[in-house]
């Protein structure tokens, strides 16, 4: 799921050097996170949060092929606040 979401990403923004993802495993779920540059978070969320949930809905469907549950958090890379 991680190399899935990092390729999504790295497409979509400016500076596919700054992001990052980190991956924690839970006992029943996967949790995502994307951090990027300031300046791309716009590029990664997305009118009204359309591509946001456009990565959210790829990322849950593959994950359903895996009898897994993921989810996907966006997060800038100054501050931390999860979007």
């Amino acid at each position: 799921m991680k190399e899935l979401v990092e390729y999504i990403v790295k497409a979509l923004v400016d500076q596919p050097e700054k992001i990052s993802v980190n991956e924690t495993l839970g006992e029943t779920v996967t949790i995502l996170e994307i951090k990027t540059a300031p300046e791309d978070v716009g590029k990664v969320i997305g009118r009204e949060g359309r591509i946001a949930n456009a990565i959210r809905t790829i990322t849950k469907a593959a994950a359903a092929k895996q009898n897994k549950r993921v989810t996907v958090e966006i997060l800038t890379d100054d501050s931390g606040e999860k979007k």
